[in-house]
């Protein structure tokens, strides 16, 4: 596209040059350009190629020192046991590039998963599609909180304002217009167009797209940046941490050991390259690539369960959660409003009909008010004209676009046959005062004949403070209100006036004429009921967050058990409370209404002084600060704005308050799981090293040759933990409290049952030792080799939970650990009884004794936790038996 001063032309011009028009452009002409100018997308950094990263995996210290120990091998005439060892750290290499090739195809998925969308015109028809998919030339809608994903010039503004720190770095919002500015301005100051990057903060607006992809000014920007780096977890760089810490112990172990076998008179150069395969096979090196596996199969399975997760740093924060604060519509109840009850002239009207489909009565002491009312016509002429949302008949379903809300008052109107097309065309709007949860009222200016006039809806107290009315009928109203409010219903008031056209915004509202109230009603939805009895079963306390009348909150707050014996507050009784009494009360709060985005801030900040980690919903753009400061921020995926979803942890994709829940379990097994495999690995590497140090400290031959060294950790160290971080849920993991904020994979039950494995290990293996040398060393070698491969197969078993019992857990519940461990056996019988292996690998057929006694050994590694769990199951069930 030849390059323009968009900000100078005005609309006609700008439609003239990009050859579009205000209905939009065609499907074809918008897949014409996409095919001409290509996606909506920036350049992506160049990805590493696959064999820059298989040769990725040659760049450990370990596996340098083992390469150049093998060309001496080779050097000295050790030809088949210097290329069996090369050949393990090359199926090692493999494996490697598999576990990370596999990692970054994960990030990758989930990254196209959080695709952004844009609001367009083609074809005539308000449709959504991929934000990468839009094209010069194409018409778009905004409103708050929308992110802008091209560059665009406007064609009509409401009162919109643009957060365009992004890009220019100041912070205050930039106010917009659609009017050509003639000068030539620099880019902060071209108030008429709308840039990539930037976010609508207030109002709405309508414009043309003029530049997507590299060519709009935040693609100029990023071409000139260097490539960013993606930030490892907390999790991973622990576990990084963690690695390293184990690895120079080790290192300093094996180097021991290493020393001792020389001193001994064992050859120096077998002593130099048995420690280096002792080190490479206890340095847990393939930990890192196995746990961003974890993490991302793990966000894989949420996404199945309708939870989007953005950062993989949350995946690990959600098993922490202590407290959720939802929001009540929508996601505790199903967001489907339906008008129930019109209170009018002192007198209630009955509203029927379900869901969004404009079937339904008005009903006035048992009679249909099937015509007459003008004041009931006024009401909802006001529910629709002041309105944002649209309601469309798509092959015999009705659905709606925008606030569901908002779309049941479409509803009410079009069950009345108010269309809001017709309405439009006698009533077309010229003016607007957005709503806000701030302001908690809405307004649009209309011209109907000669005259003006003012639409408004809200909060009921906001629009009775605003009205002319007397104390006496403003208590009146209240009084209704609170009993709307009191049976469950979400409460609306509706006022309008007749003003002059050049009235200053702010004498628009005031003075208005009362009309009437609206209540509607939100079911629950069904599946919260039994989520809330999870989270308070998992000690995980949930909490409600609504703008809507504390009655209101407070009846469906009971009916789905969050409200008990707790308080119920509003947001002016938040507002009264010091820091120091809002934290002594803060345990005790199950309701807050009427809110506002700052009190969900200072919920959070409250929430997190005590220690505790916070889920908080929002789907607003001003929900942001409060969605960044909690721990896992949550944005409505179906609802929510693009503002709010950047600035989130977690979309659910169903608006469901029960996805929360399910997301905080997947959080919870994925961390159990990472310590699972971790401690199961950190248990056999303890039993390897044991075994070799007691052999040369006490004078035996070296139980295990580098050969064997290398080979164990190429097979069970391989396979097995992969399968370990796909172990199912289990019903207990949401029976306990959540883990502490600080609380890591180094825990003195994994350290007790990474010794007492690795050492039961190590006692079996030198009595085998023992028991072999009587026939010869090569049977010794074979028999602890063959043992310390059968006993971490049983050890894998143990690790599929450390409390569960694996009988109670079933043996085939895990099919990938079954497939894994039968791989790794079969694997192993190969290298004891092929002729071609035994003289590399050191190895002897042995017979059905020899296995009976290998077998035997092995399986005491899971008897000894299986006693263990059964004990600890024991005593915890006679605590909790009264």
């Amino acid at each position: 596209m030849e390059k323009q001063n968009w900000h100078n032309l005005d609309k006609e011009e700008i439609l003239r040059v990009l050859n579009s028009r205000l209905q939009g452009l065609t499907v074809q002409e918008a897949k014409a350009r996409l095919s001409e100018c290509g996606p909506n997308v920036l350049k992506e950094p160049k990805k590493i190629s696959a064999l820059a990263l298989f040769l990725e995996q040659f760049k450990s210290f370990l596996i340098l020192i083992l390469l150049l120990a093998t060309a001496i091998s080779v050097i000295i005439g050790e030809v088949v046991e210097g290329l069996i060892i090369l050949s393990i750290v090359i199926m090692a290499a493999v494996l490697g590039f598999i576990q990370n090739f596999r990692a970054e195809k994960a990030l990758q998925a989930l990254k196209k998963m959080v695709a952004p969308l844009a609001r367009v015109i083609r074809d005539g028809k308000e449709q959504e599609i991929l934000a990468q998919e839009l094209v010069p030339g194409d018409i778009i809608l905004v409103n708050a909180g929308a992110r802008l994903n091209a560059d665009c010039r406007l064609l009509e503004a409401m009162s919109l304002k643009v957060d365009e720190a992004v890009l220019t770095g100041e912070s205050v919002p930039v106010e917009k217009t659609a009017e050509a500015i003639s000068q030539d301005v620099p880019l902060s100051e071209r108030h008429n167009m709308l840039y990539t990057g930037t976010s609508v903060v207030y109002g709405r607006g309508k414009a043309i797209v003029v530049a997507t992809g590299m060519q709009t000014e935040f693609g100029k920007i990023a071409a000139s940046l260097e490539e960013i780096k993606e930030e490892k977890t907390p999790l991973q760089v622990s576990v990084d941490n963690l690695g390293k810490s184990l690895g120079i112990l080790t290192l300093s172990i094996c180097l021991l050991v290493g020393v001792l076998g020389i001193l001994r008179g064992y050859p120096i150069l077998k002593m130099f390259i048995w420690a280096v395969a002792l080190a490479v096979a206890a340095v847990p090196e393939a930990l890192p690539a196995v746990i961003t596996i974890c993490l991302a199969l793990g966000t894989r399975r949420m996404v199945k369960r309708n939870a989007l997760v953005r950062r993989l740093s949350s995946v690990e924060t959600l098993g922490s959660t202590s407290i959720i604060c939802s929001d009540k519509t929508g996601t505790l109840t199903k967001g489907e409003m339906s008008v129930r009850k019109i209170f009018l002239n002192n007198t209630e009207i009955e509203v029927t009909g379900v869901g969004y489909e404009p079937r339904g009565e008005f009903i006035f002491q048992n009679s249909n008010l099937s015509s007459g009312g003008q004041d009931l016509d006024l009401l909802l002429k006001i529910g629709a004209l002041c309105n944002d949302s649209q309601l469309t008949n798509e092959d015999g379903k009705w659905r709606i676009l925008g606030d569901p809300t908002e779309a049941a008052l479409m509803v009410a109107a079009y069950k009345r046959s108010l269309l809001k097309e017709d309405l439009n065309n006698e009533y077309p709007r010229i003016d607007e005062i957005p709503f806000s949860s701030e302001r908690k009222i809405m307004t649009t200016i209309h011209r109907h004949q000669n005259h003006i006039l003012v639409f408004s809806k809200g909060a009921g107290e906001v629009i009775l403070e605003k009205s002319r009315l007397d104390y006496e009928m403003k208590q009146k109203l209240l009084n209704q209100l609170h009993n709307m409010a009191g049976e469950g219903l979400r409460t609306l008031a509706f006022a309008y006036k007749e003003t002059p056209l050049n009235l200053p915004k702010e004498e628009i509202e005031r003075d208005l004429e009362f009309v009437g109230l609206v209540g509607m009603i939100d079911p629950p939805r069904q599946e919260v009921k039994e989520a809330i009895r999870i989270c308070e079963q998992a000690g995980i306390k949930s909490i409600m967050i609504t703008g809507d009348h504390l009655l209101t909150a407070k009846a469906v707050a009971k009916e789905i058990g969050i409200l008990d014996k707790g308080l119920a507050l509003t947001g002016d009784e938040l507002d009264k409370l010091t820091d120091s009494e809002l934290r002594e009360k803060i345990k005790d709060i199950e309701v807050i209404a009427r809110v506002s985005p700052l009190h969900k801030l200072r919920l959070v900040e409250a929430f997190q002084r005590n220690t505790d980690i916070v889920a908080m919903t929002g789907d607003g753009v001003n929900d942001s600060p409060a969605l960044k400061k909690a721990d896992i921020g949550v944005a409505m995926g179906i609802t929510g704005t693009e503002v709010s979803k950047e600035a989130s942890d977690l979309i659910l994709l169903d608006d469901n308050f029960a996805t929360i829940v399910n997301a905080v379990e997947e959080g919870r097994n994925i961390f159990k799981n990472t310590k699972n495999f971790f401690t199961y690995g950190l248990s056999c590497h303890i039993g390897e090293v044991l075994i070799m140090l007691v052999a040369i400290l006490v004078g035996l031959p070296l139980p295990l040759v580098a050969t064997q060294i290398l080979w164990m950790n190429l097979i069970t160290d391989g396979l097995p933990p992969l399968a370990l971080s796909v172990e199912p849920i289990t019903p207990e993991i949401m029976q306990q409290p959540p883990r502490g904020r600080k609380e890591g994979f180094f825990t003195k039950r994994v350290v007790f049952f990474g010794i007492g494995i690795g050492a039961l290990i190590a006692i079996q293996g030198i009595a085998l030792l023992l028991y072999g040398l009587k026939t010869s060393l090569v049977k010794a070698q074979t028999l602890v080799f063959c043992l310390i491969t059968i006993s971490e197969m049983f050890n894998a078993f143990n690790w599929r939970s450390d409390k569960v019992s694996l009988f109670k857990l079933g043996l085939f519940s895990n099919k990938p650990l079954i497939l894994a461990v039968a791989s790794t056996i079969l694997l192993q019988i190969l290298v004891v009884y092929m002729p071609f292996l035994q003289k590399p690998f050191h190895t002897t057929a042995l017979n059905f004794i020899d296995w009976s006694l290998v077998i035997l050994l092995g399986s005491t590694t899971f008897i000894f936790m299986e006693v263990i769990k059964l004990i600890e199951n024991k005593r915890k069930n006679r605590r909790s038996t009264p």
